[in-house]
């Protein structure tokens, strides 16, 4: 029995708004029973927790186009289920010989470059609001090395540490023997360098991510809005033990980072850094 055209366009548009709540319901759910704040998580297919107002912005533009192309893509496919099944050799045996149709083409043309207008919009908002670093409260220098991270504090005394793996430590290969310790609700600007090849400081959770090349001074920015342990990992290839050089941020309140500076001050006084790490730990 064939449909007309009208109920063809009616089961359509049903499946194609059933498709999109599904798809808008598995966003705001998906993965949200293995979320764990900071970190991946089994069988996690989404962004991770967002925990800093960029990451806000970067779920928020993911999300808004992954529901645009969703749209798009069940159009496209409305479209050709219309052409299989109205303009068929039996269903139309002899065939249109309409060569213009200037309504069409002008749709055609005009739609396209208002979607990406949509898209660019705030695409540039996105970027504006990654690279205008805001007046910091707090400065970090993370140096990346083969195959650690070092991190210096020249608004608290200028000490430094290093960062290596701990084998003991979980999440596994994520765990570190010394914190980077910031404080929350606070601007950090993180000064990222490399001391011998390019590295990249890259944290999920914060929508960090920036590469760490030496001879250069890179700056990017996070504000944490929640305490807890964030983790990240170098994102560039950098050498043997490039998958074993984690980067973990412990987020605390004023009062516990105040206390954790005064004893970084005595842990790290003599300065004395390590020159060379792998993923067993620091060569002796």
């Amino acid at each position: 029995m064939r449909m007309s055209m009208g109920r063809v366009g009616r089961h359509l548009l049903g499946m194609a708004t059933i498709a999109v709540v599904a798809a808008g319901m598995t966003l705001a759910t998906g993965g949200v029973a293995f979320a764990e704040l900071g970190q991946p998580a089994p069988w996690e297919w989404t962004l991770q927790q967002s925990g800093s107002p960029v990451m806000d912005n970067i779920v928020w533009f993911h999300n808004f186009l992954f529901v645009l192309i969703t749209l798009i893509t069940l159009f496209v496919l409305a479209l050709l289920v219309i052409v299989v099944i109205r303009f068929n050799a039996k269903a139309n045996p002899v065939p249109s010989r309409t060569t213009h149709n200037t309504l069409i083409e002008v749709v055609w043309t005009l739609v396209p470059v208002l979607i990406l207008v949509g898209i660019a919009v705030p695409s540039f908002r996105l970027l504006f609001l990654q690279l205008d670093i805001p007046k910091a409260d707090l400065t970090v220098k993370a140096t990346g090395k083969q195959w650690y991270w070092s991190y210096a504090y020249p608004d608290n005394g200028k000490f430094e540490f290093d960062s290596l793996m701990a084998q003991d430590k979980q999440p596994r290969l994520l765990g570190v023997d010394n914190e980077m310790v910031v404080p929350v609700n606070k601007v950090i600007r993180v000064q990222v360098t490399g001391a011998d090849v390019i590295h990249a400081f890259a944290l999920p959770a914060f929508g960090v991510k920036i590469d760490a090349i030496p001879g250069r001074l890179n700056e990017t920015w996070f504000k944490a809005t929640k305490t807890g342990m964030y983790y990240g990992q170098c994102s560039e290839l950098c050498g043997k033990d490039h998958a074993f050089m984690p980067i973990a941020i412990r987020v605390v309140d004023d009062q516990e980072f105040a206390s954790w500076v005064e004893a970084a001050k005595k842990k790290f006084a003599s300065g004395g850094t390590s020159t060379y790490a792998s993923a067993a730990g620091p060569t002796q």
